[in-house]
């Protein structure tokens, strides 16, 4: 499908050659005979129902960010929820590579066995990656707050190079308990307040618009410090 009659489609009846994670943000969630993390599909309806209610924008169907902001979030159930590579359909598995802040190219197989969370963190006074599993790190901020919602802001380029702004966000639940870069054990005391951060990504998608290549581009320590909170806060931090 080409660049132009992806950004003219309104409709799915209007663009029947879209493929569904375009137009489904829970399509994936729908895929049978695959190989699910924990033996079932994921229940995404409590980061869905905040989505709906605390987004920011708001996207006609069918336009040039609802269709990227849906293939982000099929693309995210896929590479942290589906344990086989040959389960992903929002990647062009021959050239899917991701990055973050210009860092090294990660492959499709490396996501798999780090984990969403530890692919796009550095090693900081917090959290490490390096002391965390794939199911540890997924607990770990999974525990502190239970639904993160994700949404795309802006778009500032079609198809096949996608330039785009998005929201990451949640509220501070419960405790964070993790392993920081020295491998110590880090608590921090839940606020109950938002953790909201920003950031960019160019994305190269191919005919079918699965992704190629993906740049992430944000600040890895914003998520910490909206934890930590204010300095009369920092007294709930512990090792």
């Amino acid at each position: 499908m080409a660049p132009g009659d992806i950004q003219d489609a309104s409709t799915k009846s209007a663009a029947p050659g879209l493929p569904d994670y375009v137009l489904d943000a829970d399509a994936a969630l729908k895929d049978t005979d695959v190989k699910w993390r924990y033996g079932k599909a994921p229940d995404y309806s409590e980061t869905r129902k905040m989505w709906d209610e605390t987004k920011k924008s708001n996207h006609t169907a069918g336009s040039l960010p609802d269709l990227v902001e849906k293939l982000v979030k099929n693309w995210e159930v896929e590479a942290s929820h589906k344990t086989e590579l040959a389960d992903w359909r929002t990647i062009d598995r021959a050239k899917y590579v991701f990055s973050v802040n210009g860092g090294p190219d990660q492959t499709g197989e490396h996501m798999l066995k780090v984990g969403t969370y530890n692919a796009v963190l550095e090693p900081n006074e917090f959290y490490c990656p390096r002391h965390s599993t794939f199911d540890e790190s997924h607990k770990t901020f999974k525990r502190m707050m239970p639904a993160f919602a994700w949404e795309v802001l802006e778009v500032y380029s079609g198809p096949p190079q996608v330039a785009f702004r998005w929201r990451h966000w949640g509220v501070m639940k419960e405790d964070y308990v993790g392993s920081n870069s020295q491998g110590e054990k880090v608590t921090i005391k839940a606020h109950g307040g938002p953790i909201d951060i920003e950031g960019i990504a160019v994305a190269v998608v191919n005919d079918k618009l699965q992704l190629q290549k993906v740049e992430v581009f944000y600040d890895p320590m914003a998520m910490f410090r909206q934890m930590v909170g204010s300095s009369e806060e920092k007294e709930g931090i512990s090792d």
